[in-house]
């Protein structure tokens, strides 16, 4: 099963707006993701956000795209510093594939902690309105659920895919 881990779109600065709602430009970079995992024909159950603000306009961008309007819903435990294990549980026991929209170094920790137990080391970087694909797998030996790294997208190839097409 595929799970899917998307960083919020780039942010207005604190001094700007303090709820730091998505700029044009990070709005512009999520539709361009949002549109590429359309296209590659992306099933989801839910999209959960962290409920500030970024992280939920990139989570609607990603509803919208994917026609998912029902299916997005605030989370909590997905805040920059919360304790990663208690999603990665959810991600363990989950039936349906998920989608988190969130920050970091939230992220980078949840990913770390799936793919090699280690919740310090950093192991993908995450740019503003990136996405990445974890799939389950078995870990080494059978001994039990582990997850790998599928895929990744970022607004700069969802750009370079757009322009080809």
């Amino acid at each position: 099963m595929d799970m899917y881990l998307v960083r919020h779109g780039e942010p207005m600065s604190e001094t700007e707006d303090p709820e730091r709602p998505l700029t044009a430009r990070g709005r512009d970079e999520v539709r361009r993701v949002s549109a590429a995992a359309a296209r590659i024909g992306l099933r989801i159950a839910e999209i959960r956000h962290s409920g500030k603000r970024r992280a939920e306009q990139t989570a609607e961008i990603f509803a919208d795209a994917l026609g998912l309007h029902d299916a997005v819903v605030k989370a909590s435990g997905l805040a920059p510093n919360d304790d990663v294990r208690p999603v990665a549980a959810i991600f363990e026991a989950a039936a349906d594939p998920l989608m988190l929209v969130g920050h970091l170094p939230f992220l980078s920790r949840l990913t770390s902690l799936l793919l090699v137990g280690d919740p310090d080391r950093q192991l993908v970087h995450f740019p503003m309105g990136g996405m990445v694909c974890l799939v389950r797998g078995m870990g080494t030996g059978g001994a039990g659920p582990a997850w790998n790294l599928a895929w990744m997208l970022t607004p700069e190839i969802a750009f370079a895919e757009i322009t080809r097409v």
